[in-house]
């Protein structure tokens, strides 16, 4: 059993996190290329015919979600400590470490706005917030798929539509980087886009693309490339832009796609589906009635606006129920809609099991989720109270071992005997959780007992 409450404590406390996890791990050999210096640990069992994925050590229940899980489960794994302190301190070095592990990874994010110690005795906010940018452009993040219900948006990263203005604006020859107000990669666009149609394809889904080119460059050029990469293909155009992007922007779309790799559109001739273009703000809209009606839906958008559409999307379900409970109360039927939401064939929750995906131009992909009140559940723990008087309920770490599927199922593609034990490892925690909800530390000590570990 790992010590988690004094783990906890000594996060909390400031104190020397690093010393007290090193005693946890072993030190691994593998190191990401071109950082010989990395710390990278590893744990679990390495022996047992399973390819391993490396874990983001950060903050919180980020941290103790994952070392419990990690504990019960003992799959191999390696770890990198990227708490906010430690990157703090090392001047965000870590992220570079994990985003270029050469395997199948997790990302924990945790709340951005965090005070660490700045060694002279004061506070100061965390360099890089929560890390996410930085993590991104280190790691060679071209997208982030999120898939939720039957609608999956895919974010162009990074791919910030900020600039209306024509004399700032020009795309950069020798590295296809388009530079105005912010500093958006193209070459990470075209690719962000060619995932898009890949999965629109092999989905056999209605794709939807949700850009702004009438108000943002970034946005027309990324119409543009778009454009480029339907030519030839059999995709089904339905509703289309009113302005063709690779004909407004031709000179600066050219320039982006003499930096692709030759064979870039290799195999795209066979690759066919339907395609709407709307407006980035029409899509807010289509996203209720693609939810409501069931649709099967693949949704392209930029980084701003994809985070706005996937956050609607975890946020809409709830006031759909309380709507729908309205409408039944009003008719006298007696029914409960949470009931109905299921029979009714939904499968979306409250937003909170979401997760996602970020691809990579170079190695496997990231997976990632966020834990946004991690702190004040870790505060509760510590308090010795974590239901705050009955008020609340414990921390639920099923998001852990959802994610850890996800991403091991991702890494051994085609292990059978991996995805039958996973799924009854999780079937195992649904039965030590069902009910009363077991305190964090109670719930790790049942799992302990309830789950024998991987290649025991």
């Amino acid at each position: 059993m790992i010590d988690l409450l004094d783990i906890a404590r000594t996060e909390a406390a400031g104190g020397d996190l690093l010393g007290l996890l090193e005693g946890l791990f072993e030190s691994s050999e593998v190191r990401p290329e071109g950082y010989p210096e990395a710390v990278i640990w590893q744990g679990g069992n390495h022996d047992a015919g399973v390819n391993p994925v490396a874990h983001s050590l950060t903050d919180a229940y980020a941290l103790l979600g994952t070392l419990a899980a990690l504990d019960v489960l003992g799959l191999p794994y390696y770890g990198v400590p990227m708490w906010a302190q430690y990157r703090h301190d090392l001047d965000l070095a870590p992220l570079a470490w994990f985003g270029n592990m050469p395997c199948t990874s997790i990302k924990w994010s945790t709340a951005g706005d965090a005070y660490v110690n700045d060694g002279r005795g004061g506070r100061v906010v965390v360099k890089g917030k929560s890390g996410n940018a930085q993590l991104r452009t280190q790691a060679g993040v071209y997208c982030n798929v999120r898939p939720y219900g039957t609608i999956t948006v895919v974010r162009c990263m990074p791919c910030l539509p900020y600039s209306q203005d024509r004399a700032r604006f020009a795309v950069d020859g020798g590295t296809g980087h388009i530079h105005s107000e912010m500093n958006t990669p193209g070459i990470q666009m075209a690719y962000a886009n060619r995932r898009f149609l890949q999965m629109v394809h092999e989905a056999g889904r209605l794709g939807r693309v949700a850009f702004k080119p009438t108000q943002a460059m970034e946005d027309g050029i990324n119409a543009g490339l778009l454009s480029w990469l339907l030519q030839d293909t059999r995709f089904e155009v339905g509703r289309k832009y009113a302005v063709d992007g690779y004909v407004e922007h031709r000179e600066h779309v050219d320039r982006i796609i003499s930096l692709l790799p030759p064979d870039f559109k290799s195999g795209m001739e066979s690759w066919g589906g339907r395609i709407e273009q709307h407006i980035a703000d029409t899509s807010y809209g289509l996203l209720l009635w693609d939810l409501i009606n069931k649709e099967e839906v693949i949704v392209l958008a930029t980084d701003l606006d994809g985070d706005r559409l996937t956050d609607l999307l975890a946020d809409v379900s709830d006031p759909l129920r309380h709507f729908g409970q309205l409408v039944v109360d009003h008719v006298g039927s007696g029914a409960k809609m949470d009931d109905l939401w299921g029979r009714m064939g939904y499968t979306t929750g409250n937003g909170r099991d979401m997760t996602s995906v970020m691809h990579r131009m170079a190695g496997p992909p990231i997976h990632e989720q966020t834990l946004g009140s991690a702190d004040a559940m870790l505060k509760r723990l510590l308090d010795g109270d974590e239901s705050m008087g009955g008020t609340k309920r414990p921390y639920d770490p099923r998001i852990h071992f959802v994610l850890i599927r996800d991403a091991y199922l991702d890494a051994n593609p085609g292990h059978t005997e991996l995805r039958q034990w996973l799924d009854r490892s999780l079937d195992t925690f649904d039965e030590v959780y069902g009910g009363t909800r077991p305190g964090f530390l109670e719930g790790y000590r049942g799992l302990k007992e309830a789950i024998t570990p991987w290649g025991s």
